[in-house]
């Protein structure tokens, strides 16, 4: 598992450039992955939803578009200066509903049966701790009608595969020190994303944790999945 005090200073580091990096090594398709998260929660029709890992808060930003004004968002990370970023986008974006904070998803300064649903973005794979955060994810969320929506890389199809990790191992870690200036930084992501679960893998998880009615979504030729839970 990772060094939480190791990755929360990696992130530090490239707060400032993290949405141009992930928009240029993933040509942009990341729009795409995180539309379909926000269809699916939209479907779920929440009155909270919590926001985990939430970064620059793209995702936040893109909740707050698609659902009804009346629906309360949340957004938390545990890297500060992750937070100033999203905080600096809300002050130009002039959006004032969204509350940001900085949090550890192993233990939430939030209270049980809290949310209606949960989404956590490319932040589950980074958890010191994956199971004890899906206890505490299933803890603040509302007990059979609350969702966990967790969109994450995942390992792609046996034919895709090799093409796949050339990229991620050769070429990401290469752009990613020049747009950011931190090779090392990347490094990490390749290494995190080739040794993470498959989705079946990810699923037995989320039954160990206790949810419940769980499908996982493939994406990008399976390189990417969406994880749906229900509390």
């Amino acid at each position: 598992m990772p060094d939480a005090s190791k990755v929360n200073s990696m992130f530090a580091r490239i707060a400032s450039r993290y949405d141009l990096a992930n928009r240029m090594l993933s040509f942009g398709i990341d729009r795409i992955w995180r539309n379909r998260l926000v269809k699916e929660v939209d479907h779920s029709k929440p009155d909270t939803v919590i926001d985990l890992a939430t970064g620059s808060g793209d995702v936040a930003f893109a909740l707050r578009s698609a659902l009804p004004g009346s629906t309360k968002i949340k957004a938390i990370d545990f890297c500060a200066p992750m937070i100033e970023e999203a905080k600096k986008k809300q002050i130009a974006s002039n959006e004032n509903t969204i509350e940001f904070g900085v949090g550890d998803i192993l233990d939430l300064p939030l209270e049980d049966r809290e949310a209606d649903a949960i989404t956590i973005s490319f932040g589950y794979r980074n958890l010191e701790d994956r199971h004890k955060g899906l206890l505490e994810m299933k803890r603040i969320l509302k007990p059979d009608s609350g969702h966990l929506f967790i969109l994450e890389f995942s390992q792609p199809h046996p034919l895709y595969r090799p093409l796949y990790y050339f990229y991620l191992k050769r070429i990401l870690p290469a752009i990613a020190s020049l747009v950011t200036g931190d090779f090392a930084a990347y490094q990490y992501l390749s290494d995190s994303i080739e040794s993470f679960p498959d989705r079946a893998g990810i699923t037995r998880e989320l039954e160990n944790a206790g949810f419940r009615d769980i499908q996982a979504i493939p994406m990008a030729l399976g390189s990417v999945a969406l994880h749906i839970g229900r509390a």
